[in-house]
């Protein structure tokens, strides 16, 4: 009997030891944001593809961008709408923050804070700082991954939380961001994460990314080809289209489509014009991607190219928010 009963100690003993060692093997959540610290302090750059889903209703959009950052303040965010033509590339070096849409030899200069001005889904660098900046983030372990839930730092509560999912490695694997009532918006997946790669020289170089494009002149910027006209697909209630009116001014041709009622704006659309040479624009506002194209935002207006089409928001009751959702319904919006 005493043998017995030694054994049982001995094995019910083991059995404690395993769990103990399983516990002291498994990081706290003091344990993950210290090294999360420690790795964006030492972090010389990555290099990155990421895919990103925007749910719409029942209505999902999928595209993809290409990140890379080099310490301390370069970027280069290639976003691909789908089609060669349409990429258009975010590049931040010590000249200053720049907008390219190769296909349209375009480059438009911002005097901006981007990406330090709010949340940015897809940078390595954003994700930590939402994390460490958020008093009382939700943390758990699953699968071998590191998942935070945090607040965000957008300008709007329909992008108010993000789910945050990082290997032991500490590399970005999925990000949700989520509305106000924890519905998905935004699904982010990253593949072949790359810390502290080596980048080809000229890499962060606005002029060199453009000629590096290497795009032939797009039958999309045909000036013989008619102007497709895309309408908003919106649910908004109490607004309304109230016109919808061809204008011809100096040999340009432009579409004014207007809404009114609680959320009215105005909407511009006219045949993009491919520049004679590469020239650089000065642009008031602050970059945005809407995921198949990068616009210019200001507190009243939004602008962008896509598919050979120019568009300009303007609205005086529109938030930033508001207007990002009306161009990402025009790309799966009704097409007149």
């Amino acid at each position: 009997m005493d043998i017995v009963k030694k054994a049982l100690a001995i094995f019910m003993t083991s059995v404690m030891c395993m769990f103990v060692l399983a516990a002291c093997g498994e990081k706290s959540q003091e344990d993950v944001i210290k090294s999360l610290e420690k790795k964006t302090e030492n972090l010389k750059g990555y290099k990155t593809q990421a895919t990103m889903v925007f749910h719409q209703g029942d209505k999902k959009q999928k595209y993809k961008a290409e990140i890379s950052y080099k310490s301390s303040d370069f970027y280069k965010i290639v976003l691909d709408g789908g089609e060669q033509s349409n990429k258009q590339m975010i590049i931040k070096n010590d000249n200053g923050v720049f907008v390219l849409t190769p296909a349209l030899k375009k480059k438009y200069s911002f005097e901006s804070k981007w990406p330090n001005n709010r949340s940015q889904y897809y940078l390595y660098q954003s994700l930590v700082t939402d994390i460490l900046n958020d008093p009382e983030p939700d943390f758990e372990t699953k699968d071998d991954q590191y998942v935070f839930t945090t607040a965000t730092n957008y300008k709007t509560k329909e992008l108010a939380h993000q789910k945050i999912v990082l290997n032991k490695d500490l590399e970005p694997k999925k990000v949700q961001i989520m509305d106000k009532d924890m519905n998905t918006v935004i699904d982010v997946s990253f593949n072949d994460f790359k810390f502290n790669p080596e980048f080809e020289k000229g890499t962060f170089d606005e002029d060199k990314a453009m000629s590096a494009a290497r795009i032939e002149k797009p039958t999309m910027a045909n000036q013989d080809k008619e102007l497709t006209v895309v309408r908003p697909n919106l649910n908004w209630e109490n607004t309304k289209l109230a016109l919808v009116k061809k204008v011809k001014n100096d040999d340009k041709v432009r579409h004014v489509i207007k809404y009114e009622g609680d959320r009215s704006f105005t909407l511009i659309e006219s045949k993009s014009d491919v520049a004679e040479t590469s020239s650089t624009v000065s642009a008031s506002g602050n970059p945005v991607d809407l995921g198949y194209a990068v616009g210019t935002i200001t507190d009243g207006s939004l602008s962008w190219s896509y598919n050979g089409t120019d568009f300009y928001l303007a609205s005086d009751n529109l938030t930033q928010k508001e207007m990002i959702e009306v161009a990402g319904s025009m790309n799966s919006g009704l097409v007149k």
